[in-house]
């Protein structure tokens, strides 16, 4: 605190922790998947890299990932966030906002105490960190601004695909370009070559992805963790929101059904019959298959391209099973659709 008198300084002190720090605390504390460290310490380990070294650079990838929670909430209105009001609802909107746009920056500290002798690949890693934050508020905004006038225009044309495009992009920017970050980071870290980086960096995207996709599938069913609600069901439907099986019942629903359907969603005002009704004839047209088919057929076939350059291992295994159970098991009832975690 400079030249300010030990009092003040002290005072200042609690006042910028209860400001920056508990706010962010709150909804660490509240649990979550933790699954971009996980997946960059099992990446650095695959790669010969020092887990215990890097271990703040995982905590703060976590800590910029829980401050986009933060700032998506008070965007979208959440009431619930990992089972627990949202940090919007117990500091006030304006404190959450900062805390969570502050959170982004605890890269910057956590690669100043982990490279302090490198600035060369300090300054590698931050250009990935920086990178990644301006995909993810391009994939916020266009969540924000949501799809609605090209669903409407799909749903017109009888054709999902523009549509289906639109999701995917969102999701990759939104998701996918987060954990791509960590992969890509694990790589640097550890010196690995280009060719590994960007088979690493497309995998850590495909898993973002894909956790998206299946996210989207299980809305209908809701979200429970501990026993404890973190997702309504249906809420992406409530909220008039174009999810990736929404998109592809454009392709597998006739006009007659899919514009009646739509149309009783898209403003966001659907009440809870019409949104069960929503949900189960997403179910029974295929579109809830279609959207796991293409998450775990993405997954598959990046991770094909990590086998071919990495030579098989115990810690091979544990990246894949980590990354395939952070999808399959992110949310509950997936093994009741038949999808079972596959060896590498």
């Amino acid at each position: 605190m400079g030249s300010l008198p030990a009092d003040v300084a002290e005072r200042a002190d609690r006042r910028l922790h209860e400001a920056l720090v508990r706010p962010v605390r709150y909804l660490v504390e509240a649990g979550g998947a933790r699954l971009r460290p996980r997946l960059l310490l099992a990446a650095i380990d695959l790669l010969g890299g020092d887990v215990a070294r890097y271990a703040p650079l995982a905590a703060a990838m976590e800590l910029m990932h829980t401050g986009s929670l933060m700032v998506d909430d008070v965007q979208d209105g959440a009431t619930l966030r990992r089972g627990r009001a949202p940090s919007h609802a117990v500091f006030g909107q304006a404190t959450a906002l900062n805390a969570g746009t502050a959170a982004y920056f605890t890269f910057d500290h956590a690669l100043r105490s982990t490279l302090p002798e490198d600035a060369a690949l300090r300054a590698a890693v931050t250009e990935t960190c920086l990178g990644v934050l301006r995909s993810a508020h391009a994939g916020q905004g266009l969540d924000l601004e949501g799809h609605q006038a090209e669903m409407d225009a799909a749903v017109a044309a009888g054709c999902g695909r523009e549509v289906q495009h639109l999701v995917r992009l969102t999701h990759r920017l939104k998701s996918g370009a987060p954990v791509r970050a960590c992969m890509e980071t694990a790589a640097l870290l550890t010196g690995a070559g280009k060719d590994v980086q960007a088979a690493l960096g497309a995998f850590g995207e495909a898993v973002g992805v894909s956790y998206q996709i299946i996210d989207d599938v299980l809305d209908l069913d809701g979200v429970v963790r501990g026993g404890s609600a973190t997702k309504r069901p249906g809420e992406d439907l409530f909220n008039g929101k174009v999810t990736m099986p929404v998109a592809h019942a454009v392709d597998l629903l006739p006009q007659a059904r899919m514009a009646p359907l739509w149309n009783g969603l898209r403003d966001g005002r659907a009440g809870k019959r019409r949104v069960v009704k929503a949900a189960q004839v997403l179910r029974g047209c295929g579109a809830l298959e279609a959207s796991r088919t293409e998450a775990f057929t993405k997954l598959r076939r990046e991770w094909e391209r990590v086998e071919d350059l990495i030579e098989d291992s115990p810690k091979t295994r544990a990246l894949w099973t980590l990354a395939h159970q952070a999808v399959s098991e992110s949310r509950r009832g997936l093994l009741a659709m038949g999808h079972e975690p596959e060896g590498p």
